[in-house]
């Protein structure tokens, strides 16, 4: 996939109302809806809290300095800062970066697909809370990604709970009405991801289950 130079069908989703009411909010419910109507629930609440025990294990891996993909509000890049961590979020949604910026964080409007600041130098990247999906294409994300970290670089990553690997279109859903364009998804569980990142030149370098949320490592 080439670098984004225009906004794309999941940039203007994830700008939509739903998704910035319920960041407001700080809670739900928010869906992703599939076309067959399927819906998978995203956890607002989680990702609007400090984090958690399952997050703690990830942030403790963190190594020098952290790019976090997808950041939504910012919980991870927050508590990066206010340890003294150099970290940055990146986010689609202007309200995701807004509540990062707004809260102490580091934050920028930006695609993984767009030019992004310090390309080859981050030392780690999160993907956390199903972000591995970004793009509907985990391969192209995860060969994104090894072009921005340092040689050595970390990659932690959350994978699906579920034994899948699958990609499909998706809207957001406020539990009224799926709101805004559709766009491409992934859901991707622990032995796809560990697939998808050796076949793109990872090399493995741990993973572990926490409260039921699994993550695996990576490094170049």
């Amino acid at each position: 996939m080439t670098l984004a130079t225009a906004p794309d069908s999941a940039a203007v989703a994830w700008s939509a109302d739903p998704y910035g009411t319920a960041l407001a909010e700080g809670r739900g419910p928010l869906f992703l809806r599939r076309a067959d109507g399927r819906r998978l629930r995203l956890d607002v609440e989680r990702w609007c809290a400090t984090p958690d025990a399952a997050d703690r294990t990830v942030l403790r891996r963190c190594a020098g300095t952290v790019l976090d993909v997808g950041c939504g509000p910012g919980r991870m890049v927050i508590a990066l800062a206010r340890a003294d961590r150099p970290a940055l979020g990146i986010d689609t949604a202007p309200a995701a970066v807004a509540r990062t910026r707004g809260d102490g964080g580091a934050a920028l409007l930006r695609s993984v697909f767009d030019e992004l600041p310090g390309e080859g130098w981050w030392g780690s990247v999160l993907l956390m809370d199903g972000n591995v999906g970004i793009g509907g294409d985990p391969a192209a994300l995860l060969r994104r990604i090894r072009r921005l970290v340092t040689p050595g670089g970390l990659l932690l990553a959350e994978a699906d709970a579920a034994d899948v690997d699958e990609r499909f279109e998706v809207r957001l859903d406020d539990g009224t009405a799926p709101a805004g364009p559709s766009f491409p998804w992934a859901r991707v569980g622990q032995e796809a991801l560990h697939a998808h990142a050796t076949r793109t030149g990872w090399t493995p370098a741990g993973r572990w289950t926490v409260q039921g949320r699994a993550f695996l490592a990576f490094q170049t």
